[in-house]
């Protein structure tokens, strides 16, 4: 069984005629369907995650404050009937967990497991030497969610700065995909989905962070962010990504090169250069496939005529933009943040 998010979502959104294949070269889209205009909300969702369940898509976002334009979350939760209209629902905690003297909980990753919702985050300060990547769990994807405790820290299981953790599920056994600019890493978990079991398998280099994996036509596709996320204006961030035949790699991108050596990735996405543009795009959610077919991928970045809120944080809003794909890879138009208006999914 493949990543619970990909698979829930292909069984309710995902309609293709026997024999046809998904967005090759072309893009079908119904004339009479419904536009949209970046950002799809704002003024921060950072670190996206997403899931549907029942009518509505959620969404969850690195802890932020606001501030006079909404004030303090504790990784806030907004819904969606279409990915383009959002609503706040609530803080997925209602106290942070304790199980680090200080931190942010960055970085939310949350699945459908087991008939509960499951949340892996990050718990890191700025240069925290020894973050780490805890679980929680909730009865509805609008929470409360009940932390769990701690899955790893860096220390623990020899990784420095794990955090961004993914979690994947496969033949009856769960893994978490993590790291940040100190390779990409695999480990499976326990049956509980709590602690890490096994050995650690390395899946990329040293130039990415916010690991995500995305199963299609018989390939694992790996994205991941490159740059600085967090700069403003002068944010560097784009997402990148190689594929394989297996879980465990090796990931490769269009020309051959290896995920390992550092340097390689097929572009998916980067920042406009003009002044109205978005700089730092970047740390992906999953990818949704609409009733048309079309796949669509959520995304965080920073209008550059407004890149930070009043008390300084970056206000990274959440992004959306139809994914195209090409001879089996993937990519967003003109590889950068749409700035017009677009025809919007179809659901």
């Amino acid at each position: 069984m493949l990543h619970l998010p990909v698979f829930y979502l292909s069984l309710f959104l995902n309609y293709q005629s026997p024999g046809t294949s998904l967005l090759e070269s072309k893009t079908l889209i119904p004339s009479d369907t419904a536009f949209f205009q970046n950002p799809v909300f704002e003024p921060v969702l950072a670190d996206p995650s997403v899931l549907r369940f029942g009518e509505y898509f959620y969404a969850y976002g690195t802890e932020d404050n606001w501030g006079e334009e909404g004030g303090y979350h504790l990784v806030p939760i907004i819904r969606s009937r279409d990915l383009v209209h959002w609503e706040f629902v609530r803080d997925a905690f209602e106290k942070k967990p304790n199980w680090k003297p200080k931190g942010g909980i960055w970085a939310p990753d949350v699945t459908e497991v087991d008939g509960s919702f499951v949340m892996y985050y990050s718990f890191s300060t700025w240069g925290d030497p020894n973050p780490g990547i805890g679980v929680a769990k909730a009865k509805s994807p609008e929470g409360p969610f009940e932390d769990l405790g701690s899955v790893f820290d860096s220390q623990e299981i020899g990784v420095a700065n794990s955090i961004d953790p993914f979690y994947w599920e496969e033949d009856g056994k769960k893994y978490l995909i993590w790291g940040s600019f100190h390779g990409l890493f695999l480990t499976e978990l326990n049956p509980e989905g709590t602690k890490a079991q096994g050995p650690k398998v390395q899946l990329a280099g040293n130039h990415l962070e916010a690991a995500y994996i995305h199963f299609r036509q018989g390939f694992y596709y790996l994205f991941g962010s490159a740059g600085t996320c967090c700069e403003g204006e002068k944010s560097t961030y784009r997402v990148l990504v190689g594929r394989s035949k297996s879980l465990l790699g090796p990931y490769l991108d269009s020309a051959g090169n290896p995920l390992m050596d550092g340097k390689s990735g097929e572009l998916v996405l980067h920042g406009n250069s003009q002044v109205t543009g978005v700089a730092g795009p970047g740390h992906n959610a999953e990818i949704i496939t609409d009733k048309a077919g079309n796949s669509w991928i959520l995304y965080h970045g920073m209008e550059l005529s407004k890149p930070k809120l009043a008390n300084g944080t970056n206000r990274r809003a959440l992004f959306l933009d139809l994914l195209r794909w090409k001879e089996g890879w993937p990519f967003v138009e003109k590889l950068e943040p749409s700035t017009g208006r677009r025809s919007a999914p179809v659901f």
